[in-house]
């Protein structure tokens, strides 16, 4: 494979997954890390992707969502194993809101190509399955909040009104005793309209987000119907979250337990 070629194949394989890894892409193309590392820096300079620590984003024109791109390797195998449990759940024709963030972004590149309908207020989500033929997308419009690229605000949450899934996939900044938090005022609005119109509300969390709390109150534990979480939550934290009367799902366990 000549060098032209390669680059664009690393390109083509970056834009269709959202993200990847090193690792990922010189398994792919069977090449080594090295070559891979050039081929993205060459994009990189071409504005075409982002490069993170040991992969790259894909940012298309240019643009880049900076607080998704900072986020986008913290815990990704916890992240990982989150989406594969959460994803597990769901069946084939059945209807999922995504939300957006890095976690709910790796439950999106599983569901990829599956024969589901997928509402999402998300662009790096949308640009993943835009492609898809057997999956229908649904984008839900509105302010888009520059950092993470997410529509934000009032004329999002009238897109919801007449809209029913069968689970919304939410995530979070933080958790505490007394419910669940996020960053931002506006996002918080746009995730109480995406519970509402779900039979299935589905939070899926890190160990990290345990006992932290942040900016805007979203919600109690009684209007969460289950929180997908990783095995490396901490004793002292699993009963914390036990006491809430939370129903817990632990990415990789067999079953869930809880209320």
């Amino acid at each position: 494979m000549i060098a032209e070629e390669r680059r664009q194949r690393v390109l083509d394989l970056v834009s269709t997954k959202g993200f990847a890894t090193l690792a990922d892409l010189a398994l792919e193309i069977q090449v080594s890390e090295s070559t891979v590392r050039r081929d993205l820096e060459f994009w990189h300079q071409q504005g075409n992707l982002r490069r993170t620590h040991g992969g790259a984003i894909f940012v298309g024109d240019g643009s880049s969502f900076p607080a998704l791109e900072e986020r986008i390797d913290a815990q990704l195998e916890e992240k990982r194993a989150i989406a594969r449990a959460a994803v597990g759940r769901i069946c084939d024709g059945d209807t999922v809101l995504l939300d957006g963030g890095t976690t709910t972004l790796e439950a999106a590149r599983l569901l990829l190509g599956r024969s589901i309908q997928v509402v999402t207020n998300s662009l790096p989500i949308a640009a993943l399955l835009a492609g898809s033929r057997e999956t229908d997308l649904v984008l839900l419009g509105g302010y888009i909040y520059p950092k993470t690229g997410v529509a934000l605000g009032p004329f999002t949450v009238r897109m919801m009104q007449d809209l029913h899934v069968h689970q919304t996939l939410l995530s979070v900044s933080g958790l505490t005793e007394r419910g669940l938090f996020n960053s931002n005022l506006l996002l918080v609005e746009t995730e109480r309209a995406m519970m509402r119109c779900a039979d299935e509300v589905v939070l899926l969390a890190d160990h990290t987000k345990v006992g932290r709390p942040a900016l805007a109150f979203l919600c109690e534990w009684s209007e969460i119907d289950l929180l997908v979480i990783d095995r490396k939550l901490e004793d002292r934290k699993k009963s914390m979250l036990a006491q809430t009367g939370a129903r817990l799902l632990i990415a990789g366990d067999l079953e869930e337990f809880g209320r």
